[in-house]
């Protein structure tokens, strides 16, 4: 048991893309277990038993939780090959920022794009635009958000990447027409092995979330 990892996970969770690109760019062999939300495994009750969320990796038996702090465990235990987080403490610290950034702005509007109509809806896509403008500025003219190579930042937003067809459909919106250079970018971490292979089919994405979207709104 020198290094037995588990990740518990959903397919379509966003969350849980960070932390399966973070051990693919690790090369981390680990067991993934699908986790049926609506019926939590006695293990995922266990193993984080006060938000009871995906994603929760385990590591020789102990839980590491909440996806970006479980990217940061996984940066430092596995610290051989491809850091995440950049050396530097002024850049580390900045691209945390950016992360929660990410964190706390884009999931809750992206929620309101797919999952409400009328008057909501058209706010939540507003600030959607706003939120995805405001992270064009700070790319800037960069490959990636943390400069010429992937890394934390790029991982913990690209995952949202795969939702976007979802969002397209449901807001009536355009993304690539309001903000080419994120699509631009996306197109680039694409090229990447490990987001590749790791993001599910949009078009896969997106019969999910319409199941989702008849729970919250009837057309």
């Amino acid at each position: 048991m020198a290094n037995e990892v588990v990740l518990l996970d959903f397919w379509p969770s966003m969350f849980g893309m960070r932390v399966r690109i973070a051990l693919a760019e690790k090369g981390i062999k680990y067991e993934y277990k699908e986790e049926d939300l609506k019926n939590k495994s006695p293990l995922l009750l266990e193993m984080n038993p006060i938000n009871k969320q995906i994603p929760v990796l385990i590591h020789n038996g102990k839980p590491v939780c909440e996806s970006l702090i479980i990217v940061q465990y996984i940066d430092e235990v596995w610290n051989d090959k491809s850091p995440l987080l950049p050396s530097d403490p002024y850049q580390r610290a900045q691209a945390r920022f950016w992360a929660d950034f990410v964190d706390k702005k884009v999931y809750g509007a992206s929620r309101k794009v797919w999952s409400t109509k009328g008057e909501e809806q058209e706010a939540g896509k507003k600030e959607f635009f706003e939120i995805l403008k405001t992270l064009e500025v700070e790319l800037g003219d960069k490959p990636y958000f943390g400069g010429e190579t992937f890394g934390y930042v790029d991982l913990s937003f690209i995952t949202f990447y795969s939702w976007f067809q979802a969002y397209e459909v449901f807001g009536n919106i355009n993304i690539e027409a309001e903000c080419p250079k994120i699509i631009a970018w996306a197109k680039r971490c694409l090229q990447k092995e490990s987001v590749a292979k790791t993001l599910p089919d949009q078009k896969k994405v997106y019969e999910f979330v319409a199941q989702m979207r008849k729970r919250f709104v009837s057309e």
